[in-house]
């Protein structure tokens, strides 16, 4: 009777407590989470330009892109969620890191835009864009 485990009884070897038991929570280890080597850049200290309207030394966003283009008249594309592509045209006034900012072509009317539903723009001249590793520097 001594070899049969009681139900009864506490359980000396309890298991840890986790909050929600339909999850796995794997230990955190060096060998579950590898670790990679990271490569540093250097960051520009005056902002996002060199004040000749080029980006400086780093990553080519979108939002720097547009950045260099305030002042410019453009075709907005977007498409929101089950809907059909939808079209803004007017100037770009500003650009973030989630959303633009453009003013209507004709009138004082300024539409604040979230960048995830952006699909491309066509500007009607030419643009600057400057990548930060050509030769155009």
């Amino acid at each position: 009777m001594s070899d049969q485990i009681n139900p009864n009884q506490p359980i000396n070897n309890p298991q840890p407590a986790y909050p929600n038991p339909y999850y796995y929570y794997p230990a955190a280890t060096g060998s579950f989470y590898p670790t990679y080597p990271y490569r540093q850049y250097a960051q520009p200290s005056n902002g996002n330009g060199n004040g000749n309207g080029q980006l400086t030394n780093q990553q080519s966003y979108i939002e720097n892109i547009l950045r260099l283009n305030r002042g410019k008249l453009g075709t907005f594309y977007l498409t929101f969620e089950g809907q059909e592509p939808t079209a803004f045209r007017g100037y770009l006034e500003e650009a973030g890191r989630d959303h633009i900012l453009i003013r209507e072509e004709n009138s004082n009317r300024r539409f604040l835009l979230l960048m995830v539903y952006l699909d491309y723009v066509l500007f009607d001249e030419e643009i600057n864009y400057a990548y930060p590793f050509s030769d155009q520097q």
